[in-house]
């Protein structure tokens, strides 16, 4: 589990806290635990409990996700193109309802049931303080649905632990700010009220979930071939969105120009978006974007990618009995790329290690094996049941070497952005 995905988990429950939903309820929640005849105890206690009440909800999530599909399970439902596709449709549904163009929420039924049980409940009783935790969480599931969504499938790609973890501290960090403002009231006051910046913030969440709803339909086509969701394209609806936001920042510049005190505040976001696009558009051209590629497509079909180009050594794709063979005829050892489709962290490692040509030389020395573990058919079944039963994990990536017979020489788990990290392991592994 690599600290990325953990400081991601909790900057995403920090961001969810200024959604259109979340934030204006700050006040109005605190208010509850800041009754004065109750006591400051009595406060601390509730507001605890409350906090308690928003990370088991989010945490039951994690849990159910995990059990039902189990750590294999998890891979191929994340790489599952319909699942992908699906949650394509809810992000666009989503972000029309942050659009204000459609109204979306949780059936009522649901969300009053929980509100019905927290309100029946003594005013300063345990039970009642954790269930208004829980009917807050639902009640704000328009806006922190597609930051919890796309965690849970980017935790998927690990062990059954990582949705768990992931919303354990995405919830904690989320639920954090609660906790403090109801001990210490008075902060309420200092918070920034409400207005103009909150709904265009929301316009902007919106535009970013249609950017989601991108990638997760580039997920689908890679797993089923399609070829038209490539890099380019994405790139290409990429930085139209951010032209987008920049129009709508822009939307009534002239007269915050006109304004001296709000003239900076006016044009930096407009520039910002404006720089966003332009950088986007700059890898429309196969320039390396190397901060976002592992959220890419290849650059080239997979296919392609796997049978090597350029300065990078042949790839026997998806054939571990060939590689085999090739390192018995050779006498080389055999590296073996456990990967996944829509692997982010595989994408991250292909695009800013593999591609080094000091680590390319190092992978010269070794027959080259890459094996998907998260497609739709037998063989890929049969390859992560294989990494499963001789590496006792299914977290994608997973790099290996084997001698001629497979027996293990070493393994490397996870991503690492230390290139000397990565080859001192295959120098290792070599002897």
């Amino acid at each position: 589990m690599s600290s990325g995905f953990l400081w991601l988990a909790a900057s995403t429950g920090l961001l969810s806290l200024l959604t259109p939903c979340v934030f204006p309820m700050v006040p109005v929640t605190i208010a509850y635990f800041s009754t004065p005849e109750d006591g400051e105890r009595a406060g601390a206690r509730r507001a605890l409990l409350f906090g308690l009440g928003i990370v088991g909800t989010f945490t039951v999530l994690g849990l159910a996700l995990a059990a039902v599909f189990g750590a294999a399970g998890l891979n191929r439902f994340a790489a599952d193109p319909w699942v992908n596709m699906t949650l394509a449709i809810l992000f666009l549904l989503f972000a029309t309802n942050l659009f204000g163009w459609l109204e979306l929420s949780l059936p009522w039924r649901v969300v009053n049931a929980v509100d019905r049980s927290a309100r029946k409940t003594p005013r300063g009783s345990s039970l009642g303080a954790l269930l208004m935790g829980a009917t807050f969480t639902l009640t704000s599931v328009t806006c922190t649905a597609p930051f919890v969504g796309t965690l849970l499938v980017l935790a998927s790609r690990g062990s059954w632990a990582m949705p768990v973890v992931g919303m354990v501290v995405y919830s904690t960090a989320f639920a954090l700010p609660f906790v403090v403002l109801a001990l210490a009231p008075r902060l309420v006051t200092r918070l920034p009220r409400a207005g103009q910046w909150i709904r265009t913030l929301r316009v902007l969440i919106g535009i970013l979930e249609v950017g989601a709803a991108i990638k997760f339909v580039s997920n689908a086509d890679l797993v089923l071939g399609w070829g038209v969701f490539t890099r380019q394209v994405v790139l290409f609806f990429w930085m139209a969105l951010a032209i987008a936001a920049a129009a709508y920042l822009g939307r009534d510049l002239r007269a915050k120009i006109e304004r001296p005190e709000s003239r900076l505040t006016g044009i930096i976001p407009v520039m910002i978006a404006l720089l966003l696009a332009a950088w986007l558009g700059s890898g429309l051209s196969g320039r390396p974007l190397r901060q976002i590629e592992a959220f890419l497509p290849p650059s080239a079909p997979v296919a392609a990618l796997a049978s090597g180009g350029g300065t990078m050594p042949t790839w026997l794709l998806n054939d571990y009995d060939g590689a085999l063979k090739a390192a018995r005829t050779s006498g080389k050892l055999v590296f073996v790329d456990f990967t996944g489709y829509t692997c982010t962290n595989c994408r991250w490692m292909e695009a800013n290690i593999f591609s080094r040509p000091d680590v390319g030389a190092e992978l010269g020395q070794f027959v080259l094996a890459r094996l998907y573990t998260d497609g739709e058919g037998e063989i890929y079944e049969r390859q992560q049941a294989f990494q499963e039963q001789t590496f006792g994990t299914v977290a994608l990536p997973l790099y290996a070497v084997v001698d001629a017979d497979g027996k293990v020489r070493s393994t490397f788990t996870g991503l690492t952005r230390n290139p000397a990290e990565f080859i001192a392991f295959l120098q290792r592994a070599r002897g």
